[in-house]
């Protein structure tokens, strides 16, 4: 693997990680909507986008999809959007993002144990330096989470938490598998790839947008309406279109192991988003996590760089 393609994938990384970012925030700007609605209505438009754009190669595509490709497309499209989604909108709306964002980090160590078993993989001893950091960075975000809690919000915090730990078994299963089969299709292109996981996206959310509009709905004045609408079509633009994108490039450029230390961006930028969201700085737990999640990936890519030197 040469330094200009390690490169190129960490800035598709970082990209999609900017793009993911804005996820953690969507449920923040709508909280008077259900997750359930939120992700109906993300994931409706992201269907919608993502259809236009592929309708005029889609009959030149349709012969190289097969029995086995549609299945996957449609257990991608459940995993890795609307289970996902709706777990992760519950975490940030019950527990915060800080809580949220610590879980979700997780998804290097996971991604990364699991693709360290596959053939030509950098041996998991070699990246213990770098999930080292990346725990030690989590435990600060967990540490400023837990102190800043009420006493009152427990409750809320804890089914929270859980709900964020099924978001990530979600995502992590999602991460590997969408990655594995990335590396079996040679007449489909990332990018339209990612296009027909949001067409089957957009037909699975019509199963929860009917509950989720119907028996779920409350009232909501003209206004609500037209800033949940923004909102749902900015983040399928930006995450589900524009990031699913730019991970797919990353995931093409970069090795399985790799690939699970660049999920870090999407921790850095929820982070971010959250610390304007809040308008204030972040603290010195925050700032020493931020550095510790940064190094984690600079030793990630030090240790493919020693890998490829020494003739794997």
């Amino acid at each position: 693997m040469s330094s200009p393609m390690i490169l190129q994938g960490i800035l598709y990384s970082a990209l999609a990680g900017a793009a993911w970012g804005l996820v953690f925030l969507a449920p923040e700007l709508t909280r008077s909507f259900s997750p359930w609605q939120l992700t109906a209505g993300r994931y409706l438009a992201y269907g919608l986008f993502a259809g236009v754009l592929i309708a005029p190669r889609l009959r030149r595509l349709l012969p190289h999809l097969g029995r086995d490709e549609w299945r996957a497309l449609v257990w991608l499209s459940l995993l890795g959007n609307v289970v996902y989604y709706v777990f992760l909108a519950s975490a940030v709306q019950l527990g915060g993002m800080a809580m949220t964002s610590l879980v979700i980090g997780f998804l290097p160590v996971a991604v990364s144990i699991i693709g360290s078993r596959g053939e030509g993989a950098v041996p998991l001893r070699k990246l213990v330096p770098s999930l080292a950091l990346g725990l030690a960075g989590i435990a600060c975000v967990a540490w400023q989470s837990l102190s800043v809690s009420a006493a009152g919000q427990a409750r809320d915090s804890v089914i929270g938490f859980f709900c964020a730990l099924a978001a990530l078994i979600s995502w992590t299963t999602y991460a590997v598998g969408n990655s594995r089969w990335l590396a079996r299709l040679h007449h489909i292109s990332a990018h339209d790839w990612n296009l027909l996981i949001g067409v089957v996206t957009g037909l699975l959310s019509l199963f929860v947008a009917v509950p989720a509009f119907t028996v779920m709905l409350q009232p909501h004045p003209g206004h609500d309406w037209l800033h949940f609408a923004a909102v749902s079509a900015g983040v399928a633009i930006c995450a589900s279109l524009f990031g699913n994108a730019c991970w797919n490039k990353a995931s093409r450029l970069l090795p399985l192991t790799m690939i699970g230390q660049m999920i870090l961006f999407e921790t850095l930028f929820a982070l971010l988003y959250g610390f304007l969201w809040e308008q204030r700085w972040p603290t010195l737990l925050e700032i020493a996590a931020m550095v510790l999640v940064t190094a984690s990936v600079l030793l990630c890519v030090s240790a493919h760089r020693i890998d490829e030197g020494g003739g794997h």
